[in-house]
């Protein structure tokens, strides 16, 4: 059995996306315990490290079979209307004369002999492949955009190829851009079986495209499982903090600030300490802004309440920040996934969120657990008197939510745990 696995990021830095491989990973040998396994990363050492029984594959060769195949052409088109009629042209050149472009890309690989390995690798790979997977992630969206066209790329090739797909965990939209909604809806209705992990914006998308609906199944975040099994048994005293500062959560200073002095004032009160949860190690400048790692938008939180914290830097596996977040009562989180690692384990959460990407991500979560998420809008006039009034409410009913939040984990990884078994049960019935 030869699986090949697209996943959400490819550096392997952000917590809940490793979490969600781990899982997927998990979940498939355990159904194919002799499964070759191959998952395309750009951090190999990182990915057997942390996904021991698998195999790196570079992106790259799939990026050279996608990309243009004759350079140069696209520059010379006097608009963007004649560029993308020669992308298309080229496209389907590529889908009806496979055989003739493999050679032809051969051929000008011919002097690069490390191009030319991962290309032949990629070619192998999803030509050989028994299964297509896509693990969990909120990566097909406007706000990834260049990523999630790479991934369905991936999966229109698979799907020309006649391999069976699934896409599992998956936080579909928002899409507005014409070339990826295109994208999707070409792909989407071709996939075996699409396992969602909220409804409220998946949904929606999944039937503007058209996809049957015995093609889709709701299964909560994938990483529920690994979190659920490793929970702490007893709420703790512990205010879990995190804030994303990124192009799409839209966080601004003044915002930082109010966030910052209502954490210091609340945790005061309840004489709690504040608990760094990071889950994105990712560093990146572009054009008008940057993104940083969590931990250094949570050392920032805490300076003048805990000035000896680093943020979480430490913090190096899943199982680390998931063993953190067990120190708290409630989390304040700007970040999905330290949400889903705190209600996993029967933590209720306030939920942080400016941008349309995060309010839904956020009521997608709240809608599965339905119990112990309450989200909190940063446009809001009064966010100071919300952000309060929401911490002190998850603080005092914590222990009464407990049983029901981690019901609506149990539930979520049941049926995360059928939705790979129902994709193992139509392989073998091929």
């Amino acid at each position: 059995m030869k699986i090949l696995i697209d996943q959400s990021g490819y550096q392997l830095k952000n917590m809940g996306d490793l979490t969600m491989l781990q899982v997927a990973v998990a979940r498939l040998i355990n159904l194919w315990p002799d499964a070759s396994i191959q998952v395309f990363t750009t951090a190999p050492e990182r990915l057997v490290a942390y996904c021991p029984n698998t195999k790196p594959l570079s992106p790259s060769g799939r990026e050279i079979w996608f990309s243009p195949i004759v350079h140069g052409v696209h520059k010379l088109m006097p608009n963007q209307w004649g560029a993308t009629k020669w992308s298309n042209l080229e496209r389907k050149f590529r889908d009806r004369l496979p055989l003739l472009t493999h050679s032809i890309i051969k051929f000008k690989l011919r002097r690069i002999p490390n191009l030319a390995k991962d290309f032949e690798t990629f070619m192998q790979s999803i030509h050989n492949a028994d299964l297509v997977v896509a693990s969990g992630g909120g990566y097909i969206t406007d706000e990834f955009k260049q990523h999630a066209s790479s991934v369905l790329d991936t999966l229109a090739l698979a799907v020309r190829l006649g391999k069976p797909i699934a896409m599992f965990g998956q936080g579909l939209g928002p899409i507005s851009s014409h070339e990826l909604f295109t994208k999707a809806k070409t792909v989407f209705p071709s996939v075996n079986l699409i396992a969602l992990r909220e409804s409220q914006t998946g949904i929606p998308l999944l039937n503007s495209i058209g996809v049957s609906q015995n093609r889709i199944i709701i299964t909560g975040d994938d990483a529920i499982e690994l979190v659920y099994r490793n929970r702490c048994e007893e709420l703790s005293n512990g205010i879990g903090v995190n804030l994303r500062f990124a192009k799409y959560s839209n966080v601004n200073q003044e915002i930082f600030e109010t966030v910052r002095s209502t954490l210091h004032d609340v945790a005061k009160i309840k004489n709690a300490p504040l608990i760094p949860v990071p889950i994105s190690y990712y560093r990146y400048e572009y054009e008008g802004g940057y993104e940083e790692p969590d931990s250094v938008s949570i050392q920032k939180l805490l300076l003048g309440y805990d000035d000896n914290s680093d943020g979480g830097q430490s913090l190096n596996t899943p199982l680390e920040v998931i063993e953190q977040i067990g120190l708290c009562r409630v989390v304040v989180t700007g970040s999905y996934h330290a949400g889903v690692f705190a209600l996993a384990q029967g933590i209720p959460i306030v939920g942080l969120a400016k941008s349309e990407y995060y309010v839904k991500k956020f009521l997608g979560l709240a809608d599965q657990f339905r119990v112990g998420c309450q989200l909190v809008n940063l446009n809001s006039q009064q966010l100071k008197e919300k952000l309060v009034d929401s911490i002190t409410t998850c603080w005092e009913i914590s222990e009464n939510l407990r049983p029901q939040i981690l019901q609506a984990a149990k539930k979520q990884v049941e049926l995360g745990q059928a939705a790979y078994k129902r994709v193992y049960e139509l392989i073998n019935a091929q």
